[in-house]
């Protein structure tokens, strides 16, 4: 797994984001769960992208665990739309799928490089 894969499907997962939370806000007329969302998931690319330009491996691997739990987050506000009945399952299911393959991205870098540190 390279830097710029989790740099591109990160930031096309925020890109995704934004125009759901236009659909969300402008079809839907929900405010309060979507803008939650919006924070979550551009939060995402934000945070790898601060990974990608750390100092250290250290804070590298920082940087991506904030990424991976923002991820998990936008997960959550998914889920809860969803479960509410904002967005339909087709909806849901889509961003759910982009959202759930760039945290397997993040955490196995995370992973990987946490090992390549103990050698």
């Amino acid at each position: 797994m390279s830097d710029s894969i989790v740099k591109t499907k990160s930031f096309d997962l925020a890109v995704s984001g934004v125009f759901f939370y236009k659909h969300i806000v402008n079809e839907k007329k929900e405010y309060i769960m979507s803008k939650q969302f919006l924070r979550s998931i551009t939060s995402v690319g934000a945070n790898v992208r601060e990974a990608v330009n750390a100092q250290r491996k250290p804070d590298f691997i920082h940087k991506l665990a904030i990424a991976q739990k923002e991820c998990d987050e936008t997960m959550y506000w998914l889920e809860l739309l969803q479960a509410t009945d904002y967005i339909s399952h087709e909806e849901f299911q889509k961003i759910h799928n982009q959202s759930h393959e760039v945290l397997k991205i993040i955490r196995s870098i995370i992973i990987t490089t946490k090992k390549n540190l103990e050698k």
